[in-house]
């Protein structure tokens, strides 16, 4: 029989080992007592963003500037998913996704959390923003919502005579981290540190223990960021809009010095694949999902739409369809087996090393992409097949940027296109309205909305062909769900 001092200790360190496996890089939060909570992504021509100085945009003169105003991060953007896969695979840093998506549901219950997302454009970043509230009391910020990379930071200020103060701080709203009762630095002793950070660009500079672990995060567009790591408090929106909700010890960058162009967001939002990704992270407590919704992107700049962490209603499940998500394997990207593509029914001739994640292709779901990219292979398949039964209109004179084929015609008629169906390997079909790769581009003005991604390459699913439709990331089943939708945030929740 143990003597009651064993005793004791064993409950003492399973006590421990249980408080350590929820609370390193998770999220604290309150279950069953508490709402479903929720944060609003932000469309950038939204008035929201305009009762904010630093990140109001001068709303688009007309619809040809609007389109050029959202595809005109779509290059640069393409640039640096390419280089950064190319880098990854060069490197071999292909890392199992067991290591991040199988974790512990909390309690088994169906909570979510809800962020609403509106459209906004930045240099090679991404679309959208986000509303966020972090520190106790809850300071409002409007970051880059990223599904291209994983480090969350807020242009930040902190006093704290170990932190590193070189670069100059961008004239935006900042995190007063000595304001809030719930921050706390990351040591760069400390294992977090040195191993989970280290994929977040954390620096191996610790001049003393209780330095906070310090980070140098480049983006490929040639964008940079400095600071450190902190954990810190969340404060989330509920269906219940009288609630709020908290999530705790969130893994954040406190970023003292900036340089590139941010579009004067106040910060971004890591929304990518990875083991302290916002979005990972998130999941791990509320049923290991999240979903999205994407407005039309010419919908009245009043929609608003959310990004949701749980189980999606019921009245979408019905109508969803899944297909399997690859991840771990293009990290920080979300990717999907795709065998081919049919346009009127018939399959394009592409050759399938078009769609080999392992090899020079492969498949990506991106948000902030506006356009859907194809390797050069099956983009001229697609427009070639798509132009067809298109000849007998007028053309017009030039070309919009990556747009190369568009209409001028007032007798244009969206019933001559013909239907593109995205097909995946498991037999699962991506039927996109029309709208979504026939765009309007101007008044009067119709363009095929693809463009190449040249070769080899990735192929990319922009947000436009993403628009109308809820789309839900299952982590742990490593299945990807998706229904056409109104994005109506009280239809679906």
């Amino acid at each position: 029989m143990q003597s009651p001092s064993t005793v004791q200790m064993t409950i003492i360190s399973l006590f421990l080992i249980f408080t350590l496996s929820l609370s390193r890089k998770a999220f604290l939060a309150s279950a069953g007592k508490d709402p479903p909570p929720r944060f609003e992504l932000i469309h950038r021509h939204s008035p929201q963003l305009s009762e904010h100085e630093a990140t109001a945009y001068s709303p688009p003169k007309n619809l040809s500037e609007r389109i050029r105003q959202l595809i005109d991060g779509d290059i640069a953007r393409q640039e640096m998913i390419s280089r950064r896969l190319e880098d990854r695979r060069r490197r071999g840093r292909i890392r199992k996704a067991s290591e991040i998506s199988h974790h512990r549901t909390f309690n088994g219950t169906s909570n979510i959390v809800k962020i609403p997302l509106r459209s906004g454009a930045d240099r090679g970043l991404g679309q959208y923003f986000v509303s966020f509230r972090v520190g106790s009391p809850p300071q409002k910020f409007v970051l880059i919502a990223d599904t291209g990379s994983d480090l969350t930071w807020m242009h930040c200020n902190h006093k704290g005579e170990n932190c590193p103060k070189d670069g100059l701080t961008p004239p935006n709203r900042m995190f007063h981290a000595d304001a809030s009762s719930t921050f706390k630095t990351i040591p760069c002793s400390s294992r977090t540190c040195k191993v989970d950070l280290q994929d977040t660009f954390s620096l191996s500079m610790c001049p003393t223990p209780v330095t906070p672990c310090a980070y140098d995060y480049s983006y490929f567009d040639g964008s940079k960021v400095r600071g450190f790591f902190a954990n810190e408090t969340v404060t989330a929106g509920s269906i219940d809009r009288r609630k709020k909700v908290r999530l705790k010890e969130v893994t954040v960058g406190c970023t003292d010095w900036a340089n590139g162009n941010f579009h004067n967001a106040d910060g971004v939002l890591g929304l990518g694949f990875g083991k302290n990704s916002f979005a990972a992270t998130a999941a791990k407590l509320f049923d290991n999902k999240f979903s999205y919704c994407l407005v039309d992107h010419l919908s009245p700049s009043n929609f608003a739409n959310f990004l949701n962490f749980g189980n999606t209603s019921k009245q979408h499940i019905q109508n969803m369809q899944h297909t399997q998500l690859i991840l771990g394997e293009l990290n920080p990207f979300y990717a999907v087996n795709v065998s081919g593509i049919s346009i009127a029914g018939k399959m394009l001739n592409v050759p399938p090393e078009m769609w080999h994640i392992h090899g020079a292709g492969g498949v990506i779901l991106d948000s902030g992409t506006t356009l859907t990219f194809l390797g050069e292979p099956a983009y001229a398949a697609a427009v070639a097949a798509l132009r067809a039964p298109l000849e007998k209109y007028k053309k017009l004179g030039h070309v919009l940027g990556p747009l190369r084929f568009c209409y001028n015609d007032p007798r244009f008629d969206m019933a001559d296109v013909p239907q593109f169906v995205l097909h995946f390997a498991d037999g699962a079909k991506f039927v996109p309205p029309k709208k979504s790769y026939v765009i309007d581009a101007d008044v009067g003005v119709k363009c095929i909305g693809f463009a190449s991604a040249g070769w080899p390459a990735n192929t990319v699913i922009g947000n436009i062909m993403q628009q109308n439709h809820l789309w839900e990331f299952d982590l742990a089943n490593h299945r990807l769900g998706y229904a056409p939708s109104t994005c109506d945030f009280h239809s679906q929740f």
